[in-house]
């Protein structure tokens, strides 16, 4: 069970430190992993020198994850990759001292870009120039979302696909202008290459999809035949068919979920990749899967469609799953120690949501003493619903992190991460498989990426998604209050 652990955490640091990390440091994503998997080294090392884990120090434990963490903290800081927003919730890199480098513009080119800035729309006062940018200071005389589109295409039409234009929150309030190389230029005067990554790559990409419909077939057989052993399989091959339901269900909301991602982004024209799944040779069979947006997103509307799709698409088909596989599962008696999430016997009081869908196909047959025999298709429904509630955790990058940070902008968005972290590990110890989550969100980045236009706010009908969004969250990751059990079971008296 602990190399099993151990497994997971290695894989899973790897995905956030090459996908994640990466894009706000400079050092290598092997140092980085490999100071992350400190821990995990000294709790491998204990566990061959040493009969139980049980037994390893605490004090052993906590300096690991000090080392570790003080480690992690110097490789960033040591080497910061250069950004043209401000990247940690605080000062932008417009309030920064000026470097001695050379301007992305000459001189030539500087009246030029000061003749994109019309006074009536934004009143431009200053040119601040920067190694990889040309900052825009001034006074905002029109809508927000007007004067971005004017100078934009401003710009455009002098420089063509040259450069990005930024439109970010400076101090004080006022909005300021950076103008940025753009790494998708096609014009040779182009200060960065284009990226050399192929963006789509559909042969990796059907061979990962084909590879986790393995293991979670795999997975689905164990689930639906307890006692499965791999020599069976080998006897009566006919026994995939019994994982199948399980294999096909997950995938489908797996699926689903970051084609809403997917096809949002392409709406809005953001380059991104294809869906990319993730298989594990145990366990539940993958680890899910992601994509990857290459382009930051035009504005701040578009953050917010593309962050709270794939959770709305994912739950939506989550819904029916679960619910039919909850039809098709069966009432048991619930164990002395229910807090395991035990499938054969599962605590319906895991979270409000689930208690609810549970009275909602069982009825009045579902007593406060009983548990629930949880039909492969079911956990396939449980997953949909945790995979789900971790992604709308409003933190950085995550979809949850996107979403506030297009309703209240990147700063407090940042906040907001910092929150988010200690109020997981404080949910853990009520909700525990949430410690393995909060540990890694101690690793992750806590700001999220600025849209080019990270001005413009949202409407009220977004704000609203949000909430709800937000709301969703905590029906899925809440357990159900004890006061809350006489609305959701048939409480049986007690004998």
């Amino acid at each position: 069970m602990v190399w099993l652990f151990l497994s997971i955490l290695g894989v899973t640091l790897y995905f956030i430190v090459q996908y994640s990390v990466v894009r706000v440091t400079r050092a290598p994503w092997w140092q980085l992993w490999l100071v992350l998997m400190i821990p995990a080294f000294v709790i491998a090392g204990w566990s061959l020198t040493h009969s139980s884990i049980e037994a390893m120090p605490t004090s052993l434990l906590v300096g690991a994850f000090l080392i570790s963490t003080v480690l992690y903290v110097v490789l960033i800081g040591r080497n910061p990759r250069t950004l043209p927003a401000s990247q940690d919730g605080g000062q932008a890199m417009g309030d920064a001292k000026p470097e001695a480098s050379t301007s992305p513009l000459n001189k030539e080119e500087q009246t030029q870009l000061q003749n994109c800035f019309p006074w009536s729309v934004y009143y431009l006062k200053q040119i601040d120039l920067r190694p990889q940018a040309v900052i825009c200071r001034g006074q905002l005389r029109t809508e927000a979302e007007a004067a971005y589109q004017t100078i934009r295409q401003n710009v455009q039409a002098q420089f063509g696909d040259r450069f990005l234009v930024l439109f970010q929150s400076g101090a004080g309030e006022q909005p300021y202008f950076a103008i940025v190389a753009n790494p998708q230029a096609s014009t040779p005067s182009a200060q960065t290459k284009p990226s050399q990554k192929p963006l789509t790559r559909p042969g990796l990409a059907l061979l990962l999809l084909g590879l986790t419909i393995l293991t979670t077939t795999l997975a689905g057989i164990s689930l639906a035949n307890p006692s499965f052993q791999s020599e069976s399989l080998r006897q009566d091959p006919q026994l995939l068919l019994t994982g199948l339901p399980y294999a096909l269900s997950l995938m489908f909301i797996l699926g689903v979920h970051e084609l809403g991602h997917y096809c949002t982004a392409r709406f809005y024209k953001i380059l991104t990749t294809l869906p990319y799944f993730i298989p594990v040779p145990f366990s539940v069979g993958t680890f899910g899967a992601y994509i990857q947006m290459r382009t930051p997103a035009p504005n701040r509307k578009a953050l917010f469609d593309v962050g709270i799709a794939g959770p709305l698409a994912g739950f939506i088909v989550t819904l029916p799953i679960l619910i039919w596989g909850l039809m098709n599962s069966e009432l048991t008696a619930l164990p002395e120690q229910a807090g395991a999430l035990s499938p054969s016997a599962f605590n319906p009081r895991f979270s409000i949501l689930f208690a609810a869908l549970s009275r909602l196909t069982f009825g009045a047959a579902l007593t406060d003493t009983l548990a629930i025999n949880l039909h492969p298709v079911a956990i396939a429904g449980w997953l949909g619903l945790i995979v789900t509630g971790l992604n709308l955790m409003p933190f950085g990058q995550l979809d949850g992190g996107h979403i506030v940070h297009a309703m209240y902008g990147q700063r407090v968005g940042a906040v907001v991460s910092q929150v988010c972290r200690v109020l997981v590990l404080l949910l853990s110890f009520v909700q525990p498989f949430l410690l393995f989550w909060g540990i890694l969100l101690l690793f992750m980045p806590a700001v999220d990426e600025p849209a080019l236009n990270d001005v413009s706010e949202l409407n009220s009908y977004r704000d609203a998604a949000g909430l709800l969004a937000l709301g969703l969250l905590l029906l899925i990751v809440l357990p159900l209050p004890s006061g809350l059990e006489s609305f959701f079971f048939t409480i049986q008296p007690a004998p």
